[in-house]
């Protein structure tokens, strides 16, 4: 089992940062990647960024330049940087773990005024 906690999110002007966090917690050992997702009102989750365990990145082409995801291993966490951000980047933001399962966080709220 992994437990996941996403933190960091919030209410900000267009053009601020965020800095969201994913704890994870439990059979760690076992995720081969991770990554964060989006939703936003009447939308499907849609694919933020993503993390492989050898540190492998891929990014949605609505985020590119703006957003960069890390992870700190020995903090058993990982991190969403959002830069220049967007109205649209408003959503429900989830953290992902995938190891033999699929693993999901319960959401962290970004809104982002215009």
């Amino acid at each position: 089992q992994v437990q996941l906690v996403e933190s960091g999110g919030g209410l900000v002007q267009a053009g601020g940062s965020l800095r969201l966090s994913c704890a994870a917690s439990g059979s760690i050992f076992s995720i081969n990647f991770m990554g964060w997702y989006r939703q936003a009102p009447g939308k499907q989750r849609d694919l933020v960024a993503t993390i492989t365990s050898g540190g492998v990145t891929n990014y949605a082409d609505s985020v590119k330049g703006r957003f960069t995801i890390s992870r700190d291993s020995a903090k058993n966490t990982m991190y969403l940087q959002m830069n220049s951000l967007k109205p649209e980047d408003t959503a429900v933001y989830y953290c992902r773990a995938v190891s033999r399962y699929n693993y999901w966080g319960r959401g962290t709220q970004v809104t982002v005024s215009s």
